[in-house]
């Protein structure tokens, strides 16, 4: 009997020390599983990743809004020796639940606007707002499916920003204190859907299946360091096709919130994208757009990578 308590305190205890040299203000969430049966994860710096099922919510709205990645660190203090490793093998979901909204920011770096034909003269002089459909959303890793009917499929890596909590009217000043965090979002879009059907509306061409890949993490603020100042890329079969830094942006990360909180309330979870720079292949000489069995890679730096490969439509998900 002694024999057994000994074994089972040295167990406790092995526990509690590994419990205690995680890092919870080092943590990145993520979601993994299958599509819309998502559970949420959380990675530390060591690679450990576990499954967080256990606190009981998801990555969205109502954890957001009461403050959730705070309760979930003072929870994982308590928890996160108990709580089952993610297996390597799982799929990455969008790293946040559906958000309320996707707001998109167009035409947001100079050399992009150069690309499609406009000059300096062309750069706006207000932050150019689109939407996203939520129903786009899809993990970092999952295939980027060819619409019905696509002809020109094109790409746009972007850093994306997750409102913290609900905001409206928000001034530039203050406007930091809304970031739960950053993600990488491949802003996929059907040029010709976007920019040459009737009614010139950009939603057309941006909110199909699979257009909006999320992730893999969502990154605290001060674990990104400056994301004015984050160097990003994405290639396609290999080749290197946007390079660029965020300090490019035209419209910075506080104008953009503030500005878009003036005209619609963000609410927790929503995402914001912030625009993509040049090398997209609609701005290629000849353009070039996307095709059945193309890869595509994408990086932001402090955040992570993302990779999908092109699938025709077969007409499911």
């Amino acid at each position: 009997m002694k024999k057994l308590l000994v074994i089972a305190y040295i167990l406790l205890m092995t526990v509690a020390v590994s419990a205690q040299t995680l890092n919870h203000s080092l943590i990145k969430l993520f979601r993994f599983g299958s599509f819309e049966n998502e559970k949420p994860a959380v990675e530390y710096p060591d690679g450990t990743r576990l499954d967080i099922s256990a606190f009981g919510e998801d990555y969205n709205e109502a954890f957001f809004a009461k403050d959730g990645i705070k309760r979930l660190q003072s929870w994982l203090q308590l928890n996160s020796g108990k709580c089952p490793n993610v297996a390597s093998t799982e799929r990455y979901g969008s790293c946040v639940a559906r958000p309320s909204k996707i707001v998109a920011i167009g035409l947001n770096y100079a050399e992009h606007i150069k690309e499609g034909g406009g000059s300096s003269a062309s750069i706006p002089k207000e932050p150019v707002i689109f939407l996203k459909a939520t129903s786009a959303l899809c993990g970092p890793f999952d295939n980027a499916i060819i619409p019905k009917g696509s002809e020109k499929m094109d790409w746009e890596v972007e850093l994306a920003i997750i409102i913290s909590k609900k905001a409206s009217y928000v001034s530039e000043a203050e406007a930091m204190n809304f970031v739960a965090g950053y993600s990488i979002m491949n802003d996929y879009s059907e040029r010709a859907w976007q920019l040459q059907k009737d009614g010139g509306q950009w939603d057309k061409g941006k909110s199909s299946d699979t257009f909006a890949p999320l992730g893999p993490y969502l990154v605290l603020p001060q674990n990104v360091n400056d994301p004015q100042a984050l160097n990003l890329w994405l290639k396609v079969n290999g080749k290197v096709m946007q390079d660029a830094n965020t300090k490019d942006m035209i419209f910075k990360i506080a104008k953009l919130i503030s500005y878009t909180s003036e005209h619609m309330t963000l609410l927790p979870g929503d995402v914001i994208s912030t625009g993509t720079p040049s090398g997209v292949g609609s701005g290629q000489k000849p353009p070039v757009f996307l095709k059945a069995g193309d890869e595509v890679e994408l990086y932001i730096e402090n955040i992570g990578t993302q990779k999908q490969k092109v699938v025709s439509w077969s007409g499911r998900r």
